[in-house]
């Protein structure tokens, strides 16, 4: 009789910053955020520069963050990563990953999304990406449905083992992704429009997290009917 598997993990927050020309204001906020919440990584999304000035504001960000224990990826920018300090990349789509996963693993992390069919979903995996993101908006700023994001994150987790992300726009969806099965979920615009609370919307983000992974343990398997 086969081993049922080990039970998933509680899942776990991850926080994208907004797009960052001067990272000053943000970094006045962020170690009380990251205290506010249990936070696994924050993916630092930069603003357009040279590559001197990207370095600098990458190591300014990856001082505070991983001093509170969580790791920092950048959007993009593999190539800035080891130079940065950063612990990995997250990298957008198919050909991205091809290019960077093989350099920058086994010692940075290398995630992946903008993953349109469940075809490139499986390639990411079989490929050795540490994580796949789901729910992202395309360059048109159109993403699907919190349903359809949340199915595919259901049929992820039940079949794979790599972590599965979920990108939420609200607490509500926050709630929905970790009770479908996310490992981890992306959170960024709904906390930083909380301009002045944007430590209680994380908190409130990580209380709907724990609900969602409740729901999901209350659940029945396929097995119990």
């Amino acid at each position: 009789m086969a081993k049922p598997a080990p039970p998933r993990p509680a899942p776990r927050l991850y926080l994208a910053t907004p797009v960052l020309d001067d990272p000053a204001p943000m970094l006045a906020v962020l170690p009380r955020l990251l205290a506010a919440a249990d936070v696994a990584a924050v993916l630092l999304r930069l603003a357009p520069s040279d590559p001197r000035t990207l370095i600098s504001r990458i190591k300014a960000v990856a001082g505070v963050v991983q001093t509170a224990g969580a790791a920092l990826l950048l959007d993009g920018h593999a190539d800035l990563v080891a130079r940065g300090g950063a612990d990995g990349a997250h990298l957008s789509g198919i050909a991205a990953m091809q290019e960077w996963l093989p350099q920058l693993q086994p010692s940075r992390i290398a995630g992946v999304g903008h993953l349109e069919t469940r075809h490139d979903s499986m390639m990411a995996g079989e490929a050795g990406a540490d994580y796949v993101l789901f729910g992202e908006p395309t360059d048109d700023g159109t993403r699907p449905s919190t349903e359809a994001i949340a199915e595919r994150l259901n049929w992820w987790a039940e079949l794979f083992e790599p972590p599965c992300v979920g990108t939420a726009t609200s607490i509500d969806e926050v709630e929905a992704f970790a009770a479908a099965g996310a490992d981890f979920v992306l959170v960024g615009e709904f906390v930083w429009e909380a301009a002045g609370t944007e430590a209680a919307a994380l908190a409130e983000a990580e209380a709907a997290l724990k609900r969602g992974f409740a729901m999901a343990g209350a659940a029945p398997t396929p097995a119990q009917g």
